[in-house]
């Protein structure tokens, strides 16, 4: 008795989940949307939060800033739990090959006296900037209207806990495996006049009740510090004899260049929206026209002492240069409202 062998195809019934169909039609999608749209809960609730029995457990109006269709914005780097993970862990895994080459080699030890003064009074009390800013995205993780929005949120919360965990790990190596430098951080961050107004900033936006308008503020800060403090404090170190500096930092600037992906995309996705789009545009104006004196106030104050430190960094100047792109940027999202 002869056998033969044969192939033969099943035509899947349906290329991806319902939900998926009804939005793209019966089309294959990607692991991303499949992952994300529609996962957030929309009705049969029990019962309504004690704390606010004015709203659902999940409701759009914990916010100002509304999209008709949460899922009309979808993260542009396509990131749920696997490729985020993947990604993160080669960006520390590079970032722990660095420091133990500066460890192994002394370079932090071996930093001019003036750029040890910066680490400790300026970069390392920012660990406590980062894990307000956690919270803050945290919020908006708890309490963003739509699996697309809020999965964003999470993972920039667990971004700021690692950012805060990197600047931890470079006051450790600085201080020779001790942690003297982080408290000497800490108290700079609780008593030193520099860093009050910072502090004040992320505090209050921590205990802000509506969850966008404390995503944004965090921003109007990150959009002033990081390109001053890692891109252009990382120019001056190249040729003043910081190296170390440098060799650390860039992470923290494409860490921020990351971040900028999917918040640039959300906050153009609220200021065109085809239903909310001009309330957004009102109440971004609003929430910049009030934090951003409080940002600079406090991106200033740092700058400020990294040029009594460093005469030749330029700080002030460069944050003048990045104040003015931020205030431009801002005027052409919010057009009209600003």
């Amino acid at each position: 008795m002869q056998y033969e062998l044969r192939y033969q195809v099943l035509e899947p019934k349906r290329q991806t989940y319902q939900n998926v169909i009804d939005r793209f039609g019966d089309q294959p999608a990607s692991r991303y949307l499949e992952a994300t749209l529609d996962v957030e809960p929309r009705e049969n609730f029990h019962y309504r939060p004690t704390w606010d029995d004015s709203r659902e457990l999940y409701d759009a109006d914990y916010s100002v800033l509304k999209l008709a269709d949460p899922y009309s914005y979808t993260d542009p780097r396509q990131f749920y739990y696997t490729p985020y993970v993947t990604n993160r862990a080669a960006l520390h895994d590079e970032f722990n090959k660095q420091l133990n080459y500066l460890e192994e080699r002394e370079l932090l030890a071996k930093l001019p006296a003036a750029w040890r003064t910066v680490l400790s009074s300026v970069v390392l009390p920012l660990r406590h900037y980062e894990s307000g800013a956690q919270m803050v995205s945290v919020g908006g993780a708890r309490f963003a209207y739509g699996t697309s929005l809020e999965q964003c949120c999470t993972f920039a919360a667990f971004d700021r806990i690692g950012n805060a965990q990197m600047l931890s790990r470079v006051g450790i190596a600085i201080g020779e495996g001790t942690g003297e430098l982080l408290q000497v951080a800490k108290r700079e961050w609780l008593d030193s006049e520099h860093l009050q107004p910072l502090r004040r900033f992320v505090e209050e936006a921590m205990v802000m009740a509506d969850w966008a308008e404390g995503l944004v503020a965090v921003d109007l800060v990150d959009s002033l510090v990081y390109p001053v403090l890692y891109r252009e404090l990382d120019e001056v170190a190249l040729t003043g004899g910081a190296g170390a500096y440098s060799l650390f930092t860039q992470y923290l600037h494409t860490w921020f260049k990351d971040q900028r992906k999917w918040l640039d995309a959300l906050i153009t996705a609220w200021a065109r929206d085809e239903r909310h789009g001009e309330a957004n545009r009102e109440h971004l104006a609003r929430i910049v026209a009030t934090w951003n004196p409080l940002a600079h106030e406090a991106a200033t104050e740092l700058a400020r002492v990294v040029d009594r430190q460093l005469p030749d960094a330029g700080a002030v100047a460069a944050l003048a240069r990045t104040t003015t792109a931020a205030e431009q940027r801002w005027a052409k999202i919010t057009g009209d409202a600003a």
